[in-house]
């Protein structure tokens, strides 16, 4: 993947030091951005993504140059200020009922269904749209999350295994996720190379991606992360059902639709591991921080929600929800 093109100061600034050897002075980022500012997600996930597959053009001893750290934790401190603005902590629950309060969150109205709309109303340029805003992540799958396991220990930490387990495919590369998607990308005529649309995709997209890194990589945040794991693995299962079925519906195979028809029996199981082994177990161990838990699901949903209605928003009024044109039929 290269690095793509700058979408303002912020931007600017970073990839024209990225382009050089590392060690390069860094100013204060003073970023002002909001959770759906290209500007901003676009740095904060370029400095991340030197922690998973990189740039072609630059070195990888940036990913710990000091300088950059320092100007990532300035993007991280804007960031997360917006989230703590968009994202009040949910109320406060003994650690017995973090379970239940999880099933609260994730079963309520968070906004428009963009997967009702594409299991009956999405064109096949639509459809293809989604699938590229969901290749940042989904072609990455997994990864984000699997930085909580060395922070785990116990019964919390097995059931994280258990379920990044199954995201890898127990193993077999032909039945990770990540590969699942690539044969869905190749299925709608999509470039499934790693980071291929990153150039396409707004920042609302981007933080969806940003706020996994952001509490994979933080261990004061690794209650967020699970709790982030456990929203999207207890509303993935409906919303992977409704995408398999519009998929079929536009004539799409089997192997096109596969990646969605095995989040449909996966996820099944991974929201009770996730709801009652996982985060359970973690607010029973570490009761101080059952609150984070919960905060991790509500920012799920709430950047999920956000994103939602920018892509629902667009096509209501026949207009794509990429930067550019649409992804062509």
């Amino acid at each position: 993947m290269r690095l793509p093109p700058a979408r303002g100061l912020i931007t600017s600034l970073l990839f024209d030091r990225l382009a050089g050897p590392p060690g390069a002075p860094f100013p204060d980022a003073r970023a002002t951005g909001g959770l759906d500012d290209d500007d901003l997600q676009l740095a904060l996930f370029a400095c991340y993504e030197l922690h998973y597959q990189g740039f072609d053009e630059v070195d990888d001893r940036w990913e710990w140059d000091p300088g950059l750290l320092g100007f990532r934790a300035g993007l991280e401190r804007r960031f997360e200020e917006a989230l703590r603005a968009a994202v009040p902590g949910p109320a406060p629950v003994p650690p017995r009922e973090v379970r239940q309060a999880l099933t609260a969150l994730t079963s309520s109205d968070g906004g428009p269904s963009v997967a009702a709309f594409l299991q009956r109303d999405a064109d096949l340029p639509t459809f293809r749209e989604f699938v590229v805003h969901r290749s940042i992540y989904h072609l990455k799958e997994a990864d984000p999350h699997t930085w909580g396991i060395p922070r785990l220990s116990g019964g919390p930490k097995a059931a994280l295994v258990e379920i990044q387990a199954d995201e890898y495919g127990g193993g077999r590369r032909e039945r990770m996720h990540a590969e699942l998607f690539r044969a869905t990308l190749r299925g709608l005529g999509l470039d499934d190379s790693y980071g291929a649309y990153l150039h396409r995709v707004p920042g609302v997209t981007l933080a969806l991606s940003n706020v996994m890194s952001l509490f994979g990589l933080h261990r004061r945040l690794r209650g967020a992360l699970l709790g982030h794991l456990a929203a999207i693995e207890m509303t993935s299962s409906p919303a992977s059902r409704r995408c398999a079925t519009g998929l079929r519906r536009l004539g799409a195979g089997q192997e096109t639709a596969r990646f969605y028809d095995e989040h449909v029996q996966a996820d099944a199981v991974h929201e009770q591991i996730a709801a009652h082994d996982m985060c359970g177990g973690f607010a029973d161990a570490h009761p101080e921080l059952a609150g984070d838990i919960l905060y991790g699901a509500a920012c799920a949903l709430e950047l999920e929600r956000r994103w939602a209605e920018h892509v629902m928003g667009r096509w209501r009024r026949g207009a794509g929800s990429l930067l550019d044109e649409r992804v062509p039929a």
